[in-house]
């Protein structure tokens, strides 16, 4: 995992949850933007996915298991798309506050597979 890549995706994890949950508590049903910053999220974990398999490929291992951070990456991958099909399926408020727990649970994700790389 590269540091600076997963500091930004951190960061735009928590701006984007926070924009989500802002939206939720008002009562707003997801719309063009609330998915949209919400894709942000699958795009940097698309991009930590593609630069950790770079790493790999060029020699780079966790410290601790390979095989399991990339497990957490293949499940940090699925979890905004099944967020953002349920925000699509069923808009109400609630959805709106799914995507921002998911946006959430990302930024925890990110820490363990941080931890399993750095060790």
């Amino acid at each position: 995992m590269i540091g600076w890549l997963l500091g930004l995706q951190v960061v735009v994890d928590l701006v984007v949850a926070l924009i989500l949950v802002i939206l939720g508590t008002l009562k707003r049903k997801p719309s063009r933007f609330s998915i949209g910053s919400f894709a942000l999220v699958e795009l940097g974990l698309l991009a930590q996915a593609v630069t950790s398999i770079v790493l790999v490929v060029g020699g780079a291992q966790a410290k601790q298991d390979t095989v399991e951070f990339f497990a957490y990456v293949f499940v940090a991958l699925i979890i905004p798309i099944g967020a953002g099909f349920w925000a699509l399926v069923e808009r109400t408020r609630w959805s709106t506050l799914i995507m921002a727990a998911a946006a959430l649970t990302v930024v925890v994700m990110l820490a363990r597979m941080q931890q399993i790389w750095v060790g």
